[in-house]
């Protein structure tokens, strides 16, 4: 080296990095033209590491704070360069600072429906969706892995990488449960445990740690979930009989306050109504699931018996009311009778 060539090159004797914003994973120290000054100073700051890399290849990993570059400090490097104990020379080496602390607030979500086979509903298509944070906690491995001799390397940059991850992941958890969907998605926080679980090994594997892992919402798609509403509806009503009392009772005062019109037809609709319901349970209810219907009254008495009273009966088709079959006229209201 010329004695030129000498002054123009910088000696470095302060090492550090100060982050200028949000989402930078790792930064390269500028080295151009310069070299390490032996005896300089390294500065690592909390939720910081820095990492030396000789000739390409990952020396010495420092963690928070305040060390003195030397042969003592450096022994990694110290061996690769050859270096004996009483080395006093400035040095050139690539410098790599890494942020460790978390990255929170990282969203991820199911692209498209992820097909699972559910125990209650077959063969189901759901969508998932929440957030997840983690940091650096192996710079050397996330330096030859992932981020290597780029100047920068932020967390967009590896923001797919991560989704992706999630979304395989995830639908290796939900393949191998046997846990129903509507049970999935009343216990989200052990969901997210079970998952997290799964992908700590992959984020271990490029130098991470995986920090929280959150589910947000499990969902179907629209027309799925639109018949599981229908089968909970269903659920609620239970015994279909007391729950058409039910209606009839709600609907009496609204009856009661309108008088005359069409509106009277309304409790008579509705009594004929439970009538109706009143018969078709009592079908059901049959041995055999249906036949003949019961008898509404005790024979006559002395010959054989006659025809039950559903066969001598009608109802009034303005009111409801029972009346003999052979009448014209209602004896209620008066309803002419075809």
């Amino acid at each position: 080296m010329s004695l030129k060539d000498f002054i123009k090159k910088q000696f470095i004797d302060v090492i550090q990095w100060t982050e200028p914003a949000d989402g930078i994973l790792a930064w390269r120290f500028p080295m151009q033209d310069m070299e390490i000054q032996n005896g300089g100073k390294l500065t690592v700051r909390e939720s910081q590491a820095a990492v030396f890399v000789n000739e390409g290849k990952v020396a010495d990993v420092f963690g928070p704070g305040l060390y003195t570059l030397n042969t003592n400090t450096l022994p990694i490097l110290t061996n690769l360069m050859n270096w004996d104990k009483q080395f006093k020379s400035p040095f050139k080496s690539d410098v790599y600072f890494f942020s460790t602390r978390q990255q929170i607030n990282q969203h991820w979500g199911t692209p498209q429906p992820v097909t699972i086979r559910d125990k209650d509903f077959g063969a189901v298509r759901m969508r998932a969706f929440g957030i997840y944070s983690y940091h650096i906690l192996d710079a050397g491995k996330f330096y030859s892995k992932i981020s290597g001799t780029r100047d920068t390397y932020t967390v967009p940059e590896l923001e797919g990488q991560l989704r992706n991850t999630i979304i395989g992941r995830m639908s290796d958890t939900f393949a191998g449960s046997s846990v129903p969907f509507l049970d999935m998605a009343a216990n989200q926080v052990e969901l997210g445990k079970k998952i997290a679980d799964q992908l700590a090994p992959s984020f271990s594997d490029i130098g991470l740690a995986l920090d929280t892992f959150v589910v947000e919402n499990l969902s179907l798609p629209d027309e799925l979930q639109k018949r599981l509403d229908e089968r909970i509806g269903m659920a609620m009503v239970g015994d279909m009989n007391k729950y058409t009392q039910f209606q009839v009772a709600q609907s009496m005062p609204i009856a009661a306050a309108n008088e005359g019109g069409g509106v009277a037809g309304i409790g008579a609709g509705l009594g004929a109504g439970v009538v109706m319901a009143n018969q078709m349970m009592n079908a059901m209810n049959k041995p055999g699931g249906g036949g003949a219907p019961t008898d509404q009254g005790p024979a006559p008495s002395g010959g054989a018996p006659t025809a039950g009273a559903t066969s001598a009966t009608k109802f009034c088709s303005e009111c409801g009311k029972p009346i003999a079959r052979a009448s014209k006229f209602c004896s209620e209201c008066g309803k002419p009778q075809a």
